[in-house]
């Protein structure tokens, strides 16, 4: 895979000069997030949306939340409106792969951001997070606060996408080698933040000690966090997130939040629409691997002061 480190990481996304013309002169690019209630895929096509419009093209931003068949229909719709490019965030990593196929079959290329499907050769391109480098990054710095022996609690998203397995193994594989580490739940809240609220709940129940929380993303740590909160059992609780979030970046400002690991979303959601401009522009490929990896960045009380824009750390 193609692994781009921190420094190629933001080069990549300051370093491209845009030539922007007549507005939409370039035609329109359909960009397809999953739901924009959340702040990482509402920044997701936020940032897509306008590095399109920079290059002179007429961009639109949908969201399937999750459900292949909406999917399929913005699909269709996308190939209708004659786009000349889609920027997908697919909604399933198996049910996905038909719609990218039929876009690419009706010569429309794919650029996938954020989660893969588990088909190559049919994207043009697959720019994601380097989820096991920033789920290992995370479960080390979550063990160095919590310690060698402590009773926690995993939340794991949506188990439809690659993102919650890599991130959850790269968990065990690290915490794993620490005997003292007892999970005593693990939970699917699917990205949520109110299921992360109702599961933390429930867990509270069973459990009458939890020292640490790890979860998949921030919504469902920032729920957890709300019905620690609420029960009056957050204080002493060591809390790791994962995406970096505004509302995690103020939860580590409140001292709630120990971490969030961040997403670079804002870098690769402007790359791949530099990329797909580029392909439009000389069918062929500017990246020469389909599989794009961008490596995630530990946001701490001591470095939080750096964080300039959402899913920005300077």
């Amino acid at each position: 895979m193609f692994n781009l480190t921190r420094r190629a990481l933001f080069a990549a996304a300051a370093s491209l000069p845009l030539m922007a013309g007549s507005a939409w002169a370039e035609g329109l690019i359909s960009i397809i997030v999953n739901d924009p209630a959340n702040p990482y895929w509402f920044t997701e096509g936020e940032v897509a949306k306008a590095t399109a419009e920079e290059l002179g093209y007429e961009a639109n931003v949908s969201a399937h939340r999750g459900d292949t068949n909406t999917e399929s229909n913005l699909i269709d719709a996308a190939i209708t409106n004659g786009a000349k490019a889609i920027i997908l965030d697919p909604a399933n990593a198996d049910g996905s792969v038909g719609v990218v196929r039929r876009a690419t079959e009706a010569g429309i290329p794919v650029f996938l951001v954020n989660a893969e499907i588990n088909e190559s050769g049919i994207a043009i391109a697959q720019l994601v997070s380097n989820n096991a480098q920033g789920a290992a990054l995370g479960a080390v710095t979550w063990q160095g606060l919590v310690g060698d022996a402590a009773k926690y609690v995993e939340f794991f998203g949506n188990p439809s996408d690659n993102n919650a397995a890599t991130r959850s193994n790269g968990y065990n594989t690290v915490l794993g080698q620490y005997p003292g580490l007892e999970k005593v739940a693990q939970e699917v809240a699917n990205w949520d933040r109110t299921q992360g609220y109702n599961r933390m709940q429930s867990i509270m129940q069973a459990n009458p000690e939890i020292d640490a929380v790890i979860s998949g993303n921030d919504e469902m740590a920032l729920g957890a966090i709300a019905a620690l909160k609420e029960a009056g059992r957050l204080d002493g609780v060591i809390i790791g997130g994962f995406d970096g979030s505004p509302d995690a970046v103020d939860a580590v400002k409140a001292g709630e939040m120990a971490y969030t690991v961040l997403q670079p979303v804002a870098v690769f959601s402007r790359e791949a629409v530099i990329q797909a401009n580029h392909y439009i522009k000389n069918g062929e490929p500017m990246v020469s691997q389909e599989k794009q990896l961008f490596d995630c960045l530990l946001i701490t009380p001591e470095n939080v002061a750096n964080y300039t824009a959402a899913f920005t750390l300077s």
